[in-house]
């Protein structure tokens, strides 16, 4: 299994770290992204992963939570910042996240624009950078969808998907966008949706840990991928050992590299 979008390297695994990626590998779990969220965290990101490589891979980029109406927005200089870590470290990165839009957060229309131009940016990073988009897109859904189709964004996982199914079906079936399930499919009936009417080919699996597991509230790990893989298996009506392999296939394929 691979763990297309997690924190690990966030201070919830900072006494436990080593355990938490051993029981990871232990559930099944071979690799697992890490994404970063503004260039401090996307460096501290890139120094966790270097000190276990064997299953760790980072991710730099700038969070569209860095636009909220509660906090002073990035300035030119962050997005410069952001985007000259990730040239310099283009061949240790798996993709560039996280990214994206949050309407939850930002609803002044003016840090809603400045959030879409830096999403519009981050995407082309990517493309000059041959790497895949990492996207957070939280009350956003099809908005983030309609953005990234209209720059031309091609290779998009839509990380913890948030809005209508139907919008889903047709980034998946139209742009061939992946959709990355974390383990509260379990327990929400919004992501048992999504699961139900995707395409096979589009499903892949994350954590977002520390959050998004299986009990609300505690702490999540990889090692749960386990339970969305279960759950999955039951919505869809196939054994977890082909969800296993098609999340796999999927992640591989989307991320064209050898995750």
């Amino acid at each position: 299994m691979i763990d297309c979008h997690s924190h690990l390297a966030c201070e919830a695994f900072d006494a436990d770290r080593a355990e938490v990626i051993a029981r990871a590998r232990a559930a099944g779990v071979t690799r697992v992204l890490v994404v970063g969220e503004d260039p401090a965290d996307s460096r501290r990101t890139l120094e966790v992963c270097a000190r276990h490589p064997q299953t760790l891979l980072p991710c730099t980029g700038l969070h569209p939570d860095r636009f909220g109406d509660d906090r002073d927005p990035p300035g030119e200089s962050q997005v410069l910042e952001a985007e000259q870590l990730a040239r310099e470290h283009r061949t240790e990165l798996a993709c560039i996240g996280e990214v994206g839009l949050d309407y939850w957060c930002t609803r002044d229309p003016k840090r809603r624009t400045a959030q879409g131009r830096c999403l519009e940016r981050m995407a082309a990073l990517a493309g000059e950078l041959g790497l895949a988009l990492n996207v957070h897109s939280r009350s956003a859904g099809h908005y983030a969808i309609d953005l990234l189709a209209g720059c031309g964004a091609e290779r998009v996982l839509l990380h913890a998907f948030d809005g209508k199914a139907s919008h889903a079906v047709r980034a998946a079936e139209n742009l061939g966008y992946g959709f990355s399930i974390p383990p509260s499919v379990v327990r929400s009936v919004q992501k048992q949706k999504l699961v139900a009417r995707l395409p096979l080919e589009a499903i892949l699996l994350e954590s977002d840990s520390p959050v998004l597991g299986p009990e609300p509230g505690a702490r999540n790990e990889p090692a749960n991928l386990a339970r969305a893989v279960r759950c999955i298996a039951d919505l869809r009506g196939i054994t977890e050992d082909r969800v296993r392999e098609l999340t796999t296939e999927n992640a591989r394929r989307l991320f064209a590299w050898n995750v």
